[in-house]
């Protein structure tokens, strides 16, 4: 089985990964998520955890989704973790919590090589299900991190307020499946 981690950082995890990443991470195997070095139809499972959003609207629809849907087996899975905006809104609104609890998740910053990145958008389960099914993947759902092969390492597809509260808290990444 083929299984691609995309946008994985410094998360290795282990021989059974494809990882990939602009970084510099010893565990690599390429380092452009935009043009992935695989055959057509070749890789059962995709991971991006905190990825897609750092890409704008038209290149997540036009170039990244669709390279990725290119590699991906007919029956393979694309599984998403993206800030989840509608989780984040209810937060602020019903819970009055405050703004800079959501400013991480929102906006991200991250050093990739010379330069700093920030998020460009936002979604919620309907905004994201709609992109991956204008695109023709299916069976577009929520997956729990827990019951995942890769939920054992911790990322961003667990971020709790509050931080931490893995039990208690509550989830603000939306995590999402899709088949190819």
């Amino acid at each position: 089985m083929r299984k691609l981690h995309i946008g994985c950082g410094k998360r290795d995890f282990g021989e059974d990964w494809h990882h990939i990443d602009g970084g510099d991470f010893s565990h690599l195997h390429s380092h452009d998520i935009t043009k992935l070095p695989f055959e057509d139809e070749s890789v059962d499972l995709i991971y991006a955890c905190h990825v897609l959003e750092y890409f704008d609207r038209e290149d997540a629809q036009e170039m990244v989704l669709p390279e990725w849907k290119r590699v991906l087996k007919k029956n393979g899975i694309l599984r998403l973790a993206v800030p989840d905006f509608w989780k984040m809104a209810d937060l602020y609104l019903e819970e009055c919590l405050p703004l800079s609890k959501f400013l991480g998740p929102l906006y991200g910053k991250m050093k990739m090589k010379d330069e700093t990145i920030y998020h460009k958008t936002v979604y919620d389960f309907d905004d994201l299900s709609s992109v991956l099914l204008e695109l023709g993947f299916s069976r577009v759902g929520r997956y729990d991190w827990r019951e995942t092969e890769h939920g054992k390492f911790d990322d961003h597809s667990q971020v709790y307020i509050p931080h931490m509260q893995k039990e208690s808290g509550t989830l603000i990444s939306l995590n999402v499946e899709a088949i190819k």
